[in-house]
């Protein structure tokens, strides 16, 4: 029966992933896992490093627009990097509310594929050349994606914008 679960999802984040995945042409496998509780959680069930979990950030620009910033799991977003980057003072988390009105996925199912508006995307250096782990727009769904391709398909600028966690 169609309609939403307890979770708020109905399955639409996951097929505007999937259709983005497959406009962007790139090679993505989503597999379905238990929903985790912590990222540690999900690096468990996956069997891969929170390293190779890459979190996909919304971060609020000082001028009312939104960007991604992708950062392994286990790094921080760094602030000044970031904000130095952008030439700005003043970057901020939204509210998770804000969060899905500006990208059309909870917290926990965001990733830039697929997002209701195509915000700049900033990826953490440290994530390129090798396989990562994403959020693929629904609870209990996990992404696994060529890095290089990933930022490649999304026109991210890679940087050094995290810090160790």
């Amino acid at each position: 029966m169609a309609g939403l679960t307890a979770n708020g999802t109905d399955g639409v984040g996951r097929e505007r992933f999937l259709a983005d995945v497959a406009a962007r042409g790139l090679h993505v496998d989503v597999v379905e896992r238990p929903q985790a509780r912590s990222l540690a959680e999900a690096a468990d069930i996956l069997g891969i490093p929170p390293a190779d979990i890459v979190k996909s950030l919304v971060v609020k620009h000082k001028d009312g627009s939104f960007l991604f910033a992708l950062v392994p799991g286990d790094r921080q977003i760094s602030w000044p990097k970031l904000r130095s980057l952008l030439g700005v003072n003043k970057l901020s988390l939204p509210p998770a509310d804000v969060a899905l009105e500006v990208t059309g996925y909870e917290r926990g199912t965001i990733t830039p594929l697929g997002s209701t508006t195509a915000w700049p995307v900033y990826a953490d250096a440290t994530i390129t050349g090798r396989r990562i782990s994403m959020g693929a727009g629904a609870h209990g769904y996990s992404a696994f994606v060529d890095a290089d391709s990933l930022t490649a398909a999304l026109d991210a600028v890679v940087a050094d914008i995290s810090d160790p966690g």
